[in-house]
């Protein structure tokens, strides 16, 4: 069984899970944030003393790890055997771009995100609607200046606005080597996140679902 996939892709910091948990609850569909899946095995490396530059190794680790989608309002992925607070520590924050660089380590992690994805789901992540759904109903690309995302950073972790727009713009470049996001495609509608809060961000992507697969919203 297949289903509608809403695409969303967007630097760290863009909003992008907190737009895709409200559209997948608004559609009643479910939510797979696929970047968790690769902070996930930055943890399981760091736990084993996996050095994260070690493709060979870290694709040794990756059938340990489980994912599933379940839960209500909306269904999401779960890691298990981690907790959300787990994956979002700043030893795996440091390393997860490393880990993600890996071009088997991608091609092993698209193929369970498509399985988890495929009956339905707004799926998040910087490849999703030009790799692992490139036939996704509705391609969206959130943007925003290191600055306001160091905001929503420091705002949402408690962190300092200064330290975390630092390692934001060292993110940016480190993610950019693996999948640059500077041409989006031609068909994704392109949300600036700078000045918008949440709601103003979901009201947007609505509008561009409403437009692009308006059957989505009945």
């Amino acid at each position: 069984m297949t289903g509608s996939v809403v695409a969303i892709d967007g630097v760290a910091g863009s909003g992008k899970s907190t737009l895709a948990r409200a559209l997948a609850r608004e559609l009643r569909i479910a939510y797979l944030n696929t970047g968790l899946m690769y902070r996930a095995l930055a943890a399981l490396a760091s736990q084993r003393d996996v050095d994260p530059g070690d493709a060979p190794a870290l694709m040794d680790l990756m059938p340990e790890l489980r994912f599933t989608v379940r839960g209500e309002d909306p269904p999401e992925l779960e890691v298990e055997g981690f907790t959300e607070p787990d994956l979002s520590t700043l030893e795996v924050e440091a390393s997860v771009s490393e880990v993600a660089s890996h071009p088997d380590v991608r091609a092993w992690m698209r193929d369970r995100q498509r399985e988890l994805g495929g009956i339905g789901a707004v799926v998040e992540g910087r490849d999703i609607g030009t790799v692992v759904f490139p036939d996704a109903v509705v391609k969206l690309v959130l943007v925003a200046d290191p600055d306001a995302r160091g905001r929503r950073r420091a705002r949402d972790r408690t962190e300092l606005e200064v330290e975390t727009e630092r390692a934001l713009r060292e993110r940016d470049a480190r993610d950019h080597r693996t999948v640059p996001l500077d041409r989006p495609p031609e068909e994704a509608v392109v949300i600036d996140t700078a000045a918008l809060d949440a709601s103003a961000t979901i009201r947007a992507a609505l509008d561009a679902i409403r437009e692009r697969a308006p059957e989505l919203l009945r």
